[in-house]
């Protein structure tokens, strides 16, 4: 795995011990392909990378000069790898080991929330992560949200206040766009 634009461009990242299913670099290339339509000055992005893993997606941000990047993973396993992908790409990556169905952002507020559960995880835990983010002002005005699943799943997203915006299938791979609306 590797940091594939911007100022780490080229950085090989550690990967996380088995039980963990990085995202590919070609999802990677593909998903920040598409934010790059759609953020017009990196600088001023919150990004979120939740259930992280290696931090490569939340990595990959601010290579490409995201303002801040925090790293969610509940996994302690995996917190020396985050730390070490971190120190070797942006320092200041903040890393948060906690679940995030039940974690609290306090005051920060994001503009793109990148959810990578395991393909495992029930439906009914990635909706209370979702949920989650939302009950309090976590989500800034137009945040983007996308989740990563298995391309046989089903929509994400809970019933009320959501917006689904498109799904792009990579392989075994579905990742979808959406935003939260006040309902």
């Amino acid at each position: 795995m590797r940091i594939i634009a911007g100022r780490a461009r080229g950085r090989r990242l550690h990967v996380p011990p088995a039980g963990t299913r990085p995202t590919a670099d070609r999802v990677r290339e593909a998903l920040f392909s598409s934010l790059d339509v759609l953020v017009d000055d990196w600088s001023e992005v919150r990004f979120l990378d939740v259930c992280a893993g290696s931090g490569a997606v939340g990595l990959e941000a601010l290579s490409r000069g995201a303002a801040r990047s925090t790293l969610v993973e509940d996994d302690r396993r995996c917190s020396d790898v985050l730390r070490r992908n971190a120190a070797a790409v942006d320092a200041r990556a903040e890393i948060v080991i906690a679940d995030a169905r039940t974690w609290d952002p306090g005051d920060r507020t994001f503009d793109i929330v990148y959810v990578d559960p395991p393909y495992a995880m029930s439906d009914e835990d990635l909706r209370r992560i979702l949920v989650n983010l939302t009950a309090g002002a976590h989500l800034a005005p137009e945040a983007l949200l996308i989740v990563e699943r298995a391309a046989r799943s089903t929509t994400p997203w809970p019933d009320e206040g959501w917006e689904e915006l498109r799904r792009r299938d990579y392989g075994d791979t579905s990742l979808w766009y959406g935003r939260h609306r006040d309902v």
